[in-house]
């Protein structure tokens, strides 16, 4: 098996370099390399814009959706690239987890809707999964969502919500029925947060900073064309999501660069000894690091 990288994927690897260089202003990559998790959103913004009009925005949606139809290997190579040269990370709810829902199972019109925004950049998304009850158990929550008419009704209240300040929408798991087994019973809804009823508090982590919040749901009306796919089917969408989520959470690019720069710290003297590097323990556990 041949593990090397072919003229064509070194070529592109140069023209993803060059893009970078022409398009990445430096006080942005200056921020994004400190705390590339929490990059500022007019960064976010700005450098998703850019990567829209390349074509790049979404490597791994089709290219009858707006993908670059790229093969695995440019897909790795991009990630590795944009890792390496600290590039703001692009928002995952729209691009990575909803877009791929909403193409997947939802409606034409649905799709004529949502998905152009969510590539221009001009709608950010929020994820309603969470509760004060059900985290790891997800299939336990309890904000319901009752149909009266051409709307949805929704209560309840959904936490740990990443960048829900910051969003324009929400997509959100809502129980719809309840007896039978719980996963019977979830829908998948989109919504509005400007919608009266919404109401967003900061959660703020231990390192001061707030990116996580909960959110607040009284009496929120939700139209019924934002039901995504059929009522009480919404535990297939979120196991669909779910898996794009965890496949682009890895995160390689990033982790290569982040060993990268140990590595390079491991080689600093220090005061009370020799560096890092040079202890064969240290140099183990990065190995097994590298390896996993």
């Amino acid at each position: 098996m041949d593990l090397s990288f072919s003229r064509d994927d070194e070529l592109f690897r140069q023209e993803v370099r060059d893009f970078i260089s022409d398009s990445l202003p430096a006080d942005v990559q200056a921020r994004a390399k400190r705390n590339w998790m929490h990059s500022p959103k007019d960064d976010v913004v700005l450098w998703h814009k850019r990567l829209h009009a390349q074509g790049w925005v979404a490597p791994s949606w089709p290219k009858q959706y707006g993908g670059p139809g790229w093969s695995l290997t440019q897909r790795y190579i991009f990630e590795e690239e944009t890792a390496r040269q600290h590039c703001p990370r692009i928002s995952p709810f729209g691009i990575t987890m909803v877009g791929p829902v909403i193409y997947t199972f939802g409606t034409e019109a649905q799709k004529a809707r949502y998905l152009p925004a969510i590539l221009s950049g001009d709608e950010f998304w929020c994820q309603g999964y969470s509760e004060p009850g059900a985290g790891s158990d997800l299939a336990a929550l309890s904000t319901k969502a009752e149909r009266r008419g051409a709307h949805y009704v929704v209560n309840g209240q959904k936490t740990w919500t990443s960048g829900a300040h910051k969003a324009d929408r929400m997509f959100c798991l809502v129980k719809t029925r309840s007896e039978g087994k719980p996963q019977a019973g979830i829908s998948f809804l989109l919504m509005d947060m400007t919608s009266p009823g919404i109401s967003v508090e900061p959660i703020v982590s231990m390192d001061e900073d707030h990116y996580l919040n909960n959110v607040f749901l009284e009496n929120v009306e939700v139209p019924v064309e934002d039901l995504i796919g059929n009522e009480n089917e919404g535990w297939t969408y979120a196991k669909f999501l779910l898996g794009n989520e965890r496949t682009g959470i890895a995160g390689v690019g990033r982790s290569k660069t982040r060993i990268g720069l140990l590595k390079d710290m491991a080689t600093h003297e220090f005061a009370y000894g020799s560096p890092l590097s040079e202890d064969p323990d240290f140099r183990r556990r990065v190995a097994d690091i590298e390896v996993d």
